[in-house]
């Protein structure tokens, strides 16, 4: 499976239950990348992707997924599920935002930083994938 995270300069992704920040720009990434396969997602990001591509929404999305299948996880820890973890794609936001959960990047260690591109969002002037593989 692949895990997909939305990073600041910091590494949080979660202030006071919500998502810090979204781009349309990064969306469409994500559905692209997902496009030979199935998105999974929690019902908080659901509508996120409404017009854009259809994914499978439950609450236990990273639980179901299957090999091949790519997981937007932008609510939740995702350490217990590292270990069934190819691939973990990290878009980053390229600024600081007040953040109460964070990313350990620690956890990168089993992977390989295997690409890097910079493009622009529709609200951020620039976002950075990161593409780790085991």
């Amino acid at each position: 499976m692949t895990i997909i995270l939305c990073l600041d300069d910091e590494n949080g992704f979660m202030f006071n239950r919500r998502r810090q920040s979204r781009d349309r720009e990064v969306l469409a990434d994500v559905a692209a990348l997902s496009k030979e396969t199935t998105l999974r997602v929690a019902p908080y990001s659901a509508p996120l992707f409404a017009g854009m591509c259809e994914p499978q929404v439950s609450d236990d999305f990273l639980e179901a997924a299957a090999a091949g299948d790519v997981c937007f996880a932008e609510d939740r820890d995702v350490t217990p599920f590292l270990p069934k973890a190819q691939r973990i794609v990290l878009y980053r936001w390229n600024r600081r935002y007040p953040a109460d959960v964070r990313f350990d990047t620690a956890l990168l260690d089993a992977f390989h930083l295997t690409g890097r591109t910079d493009f622009p969002g529709y609200s951020h002037e620039s976002i950075t994938r990161e593409v780790y593989d085991r």
